[in-house]
C-alpha cells in the first residue's frame, strides 16, 4: 500500500476538480473575454469559481484575483504593496520563517535599498505577535507574515499581530501567505485585519497552476503582468479556465466542512504522535498547538535524504522539508536555533482530508525499521 504523506507539497486532484477541468477543456472552451455565447459561458464558469473561492475565504467575490498559484500571489502582493506604499517609507517587516517565494521577493527589494526586518521564530517555531508589531514604525510600507508555516506547521498569530499593527500604523499594508491554512484551518479573512492573502489550489486537491490573491476592498496594488486587462487589470493574459474551474470545484467540496476535517486531522495527528513516541530516537519539532496537517520530526544522526529514500522503498512518501527547497538545508529550522544534526535529520509528514490512519501506521513501522537498518551519517 502507498502511504502518501507529502500533502503540504502537493495533493492528489479530487474527482470534482478533475471533472471541472475536463469540462472546461472539452465543452466550455471559449475565451472568457470573447463576446459570443461560448465566451459568455466561460465567463459564467469563472464567476462561479470566484464565488466558491470567496466563500471559502470569507470575502466578497470581487476581492478574489486568480493567479497561477501561491508563489505568484505572494510576489504580486509583495511587489504590489511595495509599489503602492513606497511613498510612505521603505521598510518591510517579515519573519525569518517565510516560504521562499516571500523571502525571495523581500530579498529582491532589500537589494534595491529597502530596509527589511526579519522577526525570528522561537525554538518551537512560533512567532511573537508583539515582536512583529514592535518592528513596525511610521516608515513601514508592508508586513508579510504567513498563517501556517509550511515546514513546522506552526500557526503564526496573524490576527493579533494585525490588530497591533493597525493600532501602531494604520497605513501599513498587511500581507499573509495563507497557502497552508486555506481550506484547512477555519480562516475568515473578513474577520482578520489584513489587506492581502495568498492561496494555492494544489494544496487542497485542485491542480497545480491554480491559485488566487485576496485583496481587501479599497486596497489598490499595481500588477506584475500587463497587457489585456484580465482580472480587472491585475493580471493580463487569457485566464487558465480549466485550472480556475477546478480550483472552484475543490473549494466547493471543502466549503462548510473545514471544521469537520480539522477535527479529524487533529485526531490523526494525535495518533501519529502516539506512534512516534514509541520509536526511540525520534524528536518532534512541531509545536503542540500547530496545524494538525503538518508534523515536522527529526531523527538526529540520520540524514533526512537517506531516510526519505528508505521510507520510499517501503511505500511511504514524506518530505525532507519544503518541496521548493529541493532538499536544501532548512532556513526555518536554522532560524529556530536547532543544532545541525537535528536539522539534517528533519522530515515533514503532511496530511489532507483524505489521509488515513493506516498510512500513519505504515510510516511508523517503516521509520522504526529504517532507524534499525540505515547506517548513521
Amino acid at each position: 500500500m502507498t502511504a502518501y504523506l507529502d500533502n503540504a507539497a502537493t495533493t492528489r486532484v479530487c474527482d470534482e476538480a478533475l471533472a471541472a477541468a475536463v469540462a472546461m477543456m472539452r465543452d466550455c472552451y471559449g475565451n472568457p473575454s470573447s463576446l459570443h455565447a461560448l465566451g459568455a459561458d466561460s465567463a459564467k464558469q469563472m464567476a462561479r469559481a470566484r464565488e466558491a473561492v470567496a466563500s471559502l475565504l470569507g470575502c466578497q467575490p470581487e476581492c478574489v484575483y486568480f493567479t497561477s498559484g501561491g508563489s505568484e500571489a505572494n510576489n504580486l502582493a509583495i511587489f504590489g504593496a511595495a509599489g503602492a506604499r513606497a511613498r510612505l517609507g521603505k521598510r518591510i517587516v517579515t519573519t525569518a520563517a517565510e516560504h521562499s517565494s516571500v523571502s525571495g521577493a523581500v530579498g529582491r527589494l532589500e537589494g534595491e535599498g529597502w530596509d527589511v526586518v526579519r522577526v525570528r521564530p522561537d525554538a518551537h517555531g512560533q512567532i511573537d505577535a508583539r515582536a512583529v508589531a514592535d518592528a513596525v514604525d511610521g516608515q513601514t510600507a508592508l508586513v508579510s507574515m504567513m498563517y501556517v508555516n509550511n515546514e513546522t506547521g506552526a500557526v503564526f498569530p496573524v490576527e493579533r499581530a494585525a490588530r497591533l499593527i493597525r493600532a501602531k500604523n494604520p497605513r501599513t499594508l498587511i500581507h499573509c501567505d495563507g497557502v497552508q491554512a486555506f481550506g484547512k484551518l477555519p480562516v475568515h479573512v473578513g474577520r482578520i485585519q489584513i489587506d492581502l492573502m495568498s492561496v494555492s489550489g494544489h494544496k487542497i486537491c485542485a491542480p497545480k497552476g491554480s491559485g488566487a490573491l485576496y485583496i481587501r476592498r479599497g486596497v489598490h496594488v499595481p500588477p506584475l503582468i500587463f497587457g489585456g486587462g484580465q482580472e480587472r487589470g491585475m493580471r493580463a493574459g487569457t485566464e487558465n479556465l480549466p485550472a480556475i474551474a477546478a480550483l472552484g470545484a475543490a473549494c466547493a467540496v471543502l466549503d462548510g466542512r473545514v471544521r469537520e476535517h480539522f477535527e479529524r486531522a487533529c485526531a490523526l495527528r494525535g495518533r501519529l504522535l502516539e506512534l512516534l513516541a514509541q520509536i526511540e530516537g525520534v524528536r518532534v519539532l512541531s509545536p503542540p498547538d500547530g496545524s494538525p496537517y503538518i508534523t515536522c520530526l527529526s531523527v538526529p544522526g540520520y540524514r533526512s535524504e537517506t531516510m526519505l529514500h528508505f521510507l520510499e522503498s517501503r511505500g511511504v512518501f514524506v518530505s525532507s522539508g519544503s518541496a521548493c527547497s529541493k532538499g536544501a538545508s532548512s532556513p526555518v529550522l536554522a532560524a529556530m536555533g536547532l543544532p545541525a544534526p537535528v536539522i539534517d535529520g528533519a522530515l515533514r509528514v503532511s496530511l489532507i482530508y483524505t489521509s488515513r490512519e493506516e498510512e500513519l501506521r505504515q510510516l511508523a513501522d517503516a521509520l522504526a525499521e529504517g532507524i534499525r537498518t540505515v547506517a548513521h551519517r
